[in-house]
């Protein structure tokens, strides 16, 4: 299905070559702004110094020209360097009429030809469960990845689970000294809540000792460095590295547990994953490419064996590669990591690591590093950045327990979802089960559409009450939409024709320009990784839609020419949501 730039392109280009010698020039169309007339814009001032026209009379003969020889063009003007364009009513119900027999309008369907992309996101540490944060990675990768299939890429869903490190044998040792034995079916908690609780109850125990030692006398400095229960712990790290058999036997236990209650979570929010990374597996395979880098003299040694890169003529610093105990950084595995994704998949052509931006620089110094020690592929990693998600009251921080829990979050959405659909009187007529699942699409809808609306790089203050109100822009607000024109639909039979010499009311004419403008706004959400265009997309289509609905009948009208068109622009609406509203993973109720 043509857009109307690639409708009217071979014909500018046709005038411009035999009125000006132009062979293929550059032509750059937008949307005619909504304070002027017309549909479609050809920005002339690209064309100026090739012609050596002034921009007015340019204009006036390109537009005579597609006037007399484009059928759906109607009439024309110009302002300035800009030609505004308006289309006939017939082009916009014959777009209308092969909208609706298109499956995915707008999305392209990958073959064996297109290129693969790696999308990595979640990645959690095993040591705590999901909170709130790790949703906003989590929606951000998994949206961005259904995104970049929709513009024809086959896409890898992946994560690295850091599973290993001092974090981790924290957690170990605080269930070890004080857990007595105590397991998730004994608790009845989650895996990851449970071992979650022993990490914080470390920090708890931690402090004490270091208040007990700045009594004794020591500094704060020596304190933090020196409590029993730090050294335990450091030393656990190095028996896990050491493989010895206890250490190992309990990290696998309770990593375990963690493992069960991610994927719980990961299934109420409608997530998966392809392929699973661990730092345990991957680091060792980053230490022995940090020692061939030292062999080819990319890395240096200091004095006290640790192992470094100098990137100050490139504007960063020195960096860490390896401790002088010789245990691994961040940065060691991930190093092995990416080598060993692209050994995985050599099919790969670019991989997106979804982290937070206070990681920035470690992304910057990882693609230079991997660089400098010459892979190839190295030009194409991106690093999606994105801002934190903060509370009102603040800041969450894990070793002090003061996070949102994602399952105790998912089930707050639910009854915030159950408790104002109620109030406003959505429900009747519904069974328990299909309330359940009214409130879970409700709730879910309305927490990705919140955290998805927003542009990644920006920081979130999350609001669950107001991310669930059915007059704003919210998930809500969309699926609420959606089920109003199913329920027209419903009150039709088979489809019905459209006829394409019908006059079109403006507010038609705005949705249809709208739903034409879906292509291009799923390609450049894709350039871009950026579901909130998406989403903002949606809201504008749901705006039009509404301002359609209330001024313009449906049922009402007589003609009965005029009533199936209606009709068929209601349904392609629908089409529309839903094909968007999957983009962001988003489920739409049929009833609300």
């Amino acid at each position: 299905m043509e857009s109307l730039a690639q409708l009217l392109s071979p014909s500018v280009t046709e005038y411009l070559s035999s009125a000006y010698t132009l062979s293929e020039p550059t032509l750059e169309f937008q949307a005619t702004r909504k304070d002027f007339e017309g549909d479609i814009t050809l920005v002339l001032f690209p064309l100026l110094k090739l012609t050596r026209q002034n921009p007015v009379v340019l204009g006036e003969k390109i537009g005579e020209y597609l006037v007399e020889n484009v059928p759906n063009v109607s009439h024309y003007n110009v302002v300035s360097g800009f030609l505004n364009l308006s289309i006939s009513d017939a082009y916009y119900l014959g777009f209308l009429e092969s909208f609706l027999a298109v499956e995915d309008y707008g999305h392209t369907t990958a073959d064996k030809d297109d290129p693969t992309v790696m999308v990595e996101f979640s990645s959690p540490n095993s040591n705590k469960p999901l909170h709130l944060g790790h949703i906003r990675n989590n929606l951000l990768g998994h949206s961005v990845s259904k995104i970049l299939e929709a513009n024809g890429n086959h896409v890898i869903k992946t994560q690295i689970i850091n599973d290993r490190g001092i974090h981790i044998c924290k957690s170990m040792l605080a269930w070890q000294r004080f857990g007595d034995g105590e397991t998730p079916e004994s608790s009845g908690l989650k895996g990851d809540q449970l071992v979650g609780k022993y990490y914080v109850l470390f920090e708890t125990k931690y402090r004490e000792q270091v208040s007990e030692l700045i009594n004794q006398g020591k500094s704060q400095e020596e304190a933090e460095k020196n409590t029993p229960l730090l050294l335990e712990a450091q030393q656990m790290l190095r028996d896990w590295e050491n493989n010895d058999p206890k250490v190992r036997k309990l990290w696998a236990q309770m990593n375990q547990w963690v493992y069960d209650g991610f994927e719980s979570t990961y299934q109420k929010l409608g997530i998966d994953f392809d392929s699973y990374y661990y730092e345990s597996e991957t680091y060792l395979l980053g230490k022995s490419i940090i020692q061939e880098g030292l062999e080819k003299g990319v890395f240096y040694t200091r004095e006290d064996g640790s192992v470094w890169i100098d990137l100050t003529d490139e504007g960063l610093d020195e960096k860490l590669l390896l401790r002088s105990d010789g245990t691994a950084v961040y940065m060691t595995q991930d190093i092995g990591t990416a080598t060993q994704r692209v050994a995985d998949h050599p099919q790969v052509g670019g991989m997106v690591y979804t982290v937070g931006n206070e990681q920035d620089y470690h992304f910057k110094v990882l693609f230079l590093v991997l660089q400098k020690l010459g892979y190839d592929w190295a030009d194409s990693l991106f690093h999606l950045s994105y801002g934190m998600v903060d509370l009102p009251s603040g800041k969450m921080k894990s070793r002090e327990g003061t996070v949102v829990d994602a399952d105790d979050l998912i089930v707050q959405m639910k009854n915030t979802a159950r408790t104002i659909a109620t109030e406003h009187g959505k429900i009747e007529g519904l069974d328990e089960s299909e309330r359940n699942d009214l409130f879970e699409k409700i709730g879910l809808g309305a927490l990705k559409y919140f955290i998805l609306k927003v542009d990644p790089k920006k920081r979130i203050l999350f609001d669950p009450e107001a991310s669930v109100d059915f007059n704003g822009n919210t998930g809500p607000f969309i699926q609420y939409a959606y089920a109003r024109i199913q329920s027209l639909l419903r009150r039709v039979g088979e489809d019905v024709q459209i006829h394409k010499d019908l006059p079109l009311d403006a507010k038609e004419k705005e949705i249809l320009k709208q739903l034409s403008a879906y292509p291009v706004l799923v390609q450049t959400a894709g350039e871009q990784y950026s579901p909130a265009l998406v989403a903002n997309y949606l809201y504008d289509l749901v705006k039009l839609f509404n301002s359609f609905y209330q001024n313009v009948s449906v049922f009402g009208e007589t003609d009965a020419d005029m009533q199936s068109m209606r009709l068929m622009l209601c349904k392609a609406v629908a089409q529309n949501i839903e094909s968007a509203s999957s983009l962001l993973g988003i489920s739409l109720p049929n009833r609300m």
